[in-house]
């Protein structure tokens, strides 16, 4: 059990604290906020306190003098990168956590790391949505495309539609449309429900389908498994975020990029700070603008304002107007599953794509990433193994010999810069890495236990 402080009550630090509360940690959230801490403490088993998270005083009164691990993830960099000093400094907390959002400390090293602010981790949402949406680019057809393994391993999840050749197929027929491409199903999720993917499994229309291979080998599994979609040429993006920014850079050299934005100055910032983007000074939502600028030519439109509401109009003018698929970037979870069955074809939830980075650095194994899938209700994760035959419960062992808990299910091996899928006969290494994936998340305890190295376990 650790003793976790969180600094912030916005939707990542609720984020964060729905997904610790359920695994037995001492929670205690500070927020200036006292309505949003009230309503936290009614929902989960946590303590919070109301004050500034960057003064001592206020850290004290949370107990930092214990605290296994700070997440500071209020919306103020530079509060949370003075808090992480105090936390460093005077408490001499183990692990702090910085949820840091700006260029102009993301872009020196020396200014978000352990030396200068004591942090021990950097978060920074724009990068890993930029990431998480450049990877939606690459595969139009997907809904979530994720990583393992520095890149080694691809997870896509695609809709299931009828006519297609996933509908009405057993999982074991499978190998009979890839052939020589190795690939896994690992998770089948229908309307709420996780459904566990064994042989006999028949996949239905409107089924959400995990599909894992070698990332080398995806765009051919894609390919022989779902029609493809259009490449992504034209992409116009809604609203001048420090995330539509980073988005527009990584993308303008390839695309071709216009990007949106109300404020005035903003748009002339961004003007200088970009090379090949058109910049609009403008709203998202009039349609007089999106039509002069060809919206029924756009392959991608990306809903990124800071305000949900407004992105969740836009992403449904622009379809209206023709553009062939849009993101809405959404702040608030509680919208996510809502806009799920609406017109909106991928609904991204900031906090959803931020909160794997941080149980990353608290899952008790040697966790590498960590993956939320369905907001929270499912996980997958890289995990390295560590041992031998006596002191591992797993390693020297084949995959159909290891007691995996109900609710979790080995995808895939990556040793060194080979890739395996995870058969039935494949004999686990040390140090291999293991790409998990857990529907039920009571079972995240004895997953860790399974793992870790032992040293009273003589197997």
């Amino acid at each position: 059990m650790s003793n976790i402080i969180i600094l912030g009550a916005g939707q990542v630090g609720t984020s964060v604290a729905n997904n610790l509360s359920t695994e037995q940690h001492n929670i205690t959230v500070i927020d200036r906020d006292a309505v949003k801490l009230k309503e936290l403490a009614s929902k989960y088993d946590l303590r919070t306190v109301v004050g500034n998270a960057g003064h001592p005083s206020i850290l004290k009164e949370a107990g930092i003098a214990d605290c296994d691990l700070l997440i500071a993830v209020t919306e103020v960099d530079e509060i949370n990168m003075m808090a992480c000093k105090i936390a460093s400094s005077i408490f001499n907390v183990p692990k702090r956590i910085a949820r840091v959002r700006s260029s102009e400390y993301l872009d020196d090293p020396r200014l978000s790391g352990e030396d200068v602010f004591g942090i021990s981790h950097v978060i920074s949402p724009e990068l890993l949505l930029a990431r998480y949406v450049e990877n939606l680019v690459e595969y139009p057809e997907a809904l979530q495309v994720l990583e393992f393994a520095e890149r080694q391993v691809c997870l896509v999840a695609v809709r299931a539609k009828a006519g297609g050749l996933l509908v009405g197929d057993r999982i074991a027929n499978l190998h009979n449309h890839l052939k020589t491409t190795d690939a896994r199903i690992v998770a089948i999720f229908r309307g709420m429900s996780a459904v566990q993917p064994r042989a006999d499994t028949v996949i239905e229309d409107g089924d959400e389908v995990f599909f894992l291979s070698r990332t080398a080998d995806m765009r051919r599994v894609m390919e022989e498994l779902r029609k493809a979609d259009r490449p992504v040429r034209h992409i116009m993006i809604a609203g001048g975020s420090e995330f539509s920014y980073r988005l527009a850079q990584d993308l303008e050299g390839s695309h071709l990029v216009k990007l949106i934005e109300a404020n005035e100055k903003r748009a002339h910032q961004l003007v200088a700070m970009l090379d090949k983007t058109v910049v609009l000074h403008g709203n998202e939502n009039d349609s007089e603008l999106l039509s002069n600028e060809d919206i029924a030519q756009v392959d991608l439109f990306v809903a990124a304002t800071g305000n949900d509401e407004r992105n969740i109009i836009a992403s449904l003018l622009a379809k209206k107007m023709g553009a062939h698929r849009v993101l809405s970037l959404i702040h608030q979870s509680v919208y996510v599953g809502v806009l799920e069955d609406s017109k909106i074809d991928v609904v991204v939830g900031l906090a959803d794509v931020t909160i794997g980075s941080i149980l990353a650095h608290i899952r008790r194994a040697d966790v590498a990433r960590v993956h939320s899938l369905r907001r929270g209700a499912a996980e997958a994760l890289e995990i390295v193994i560590h041992g031998d035959k006596s002191t591992s419960q797993c390693v020297g062992r084949r995959v159909d010999a290891i007691p995996w808990p109900t609710g979790a299910l080995l995808g895939a091996v990556v040793r060194g810069q080979d890739v395996f899928m995870a058969h039935h006969d494949l004999v686990l290494e040390s140090e291999d890495h293991l790409i998990l994936f857990v529907t039920e998340k009571n079972t995240l305890r004895k997953i860790e236990k399974l793992l870790q190295v032992s040293a009273s376990f003589f197997g």
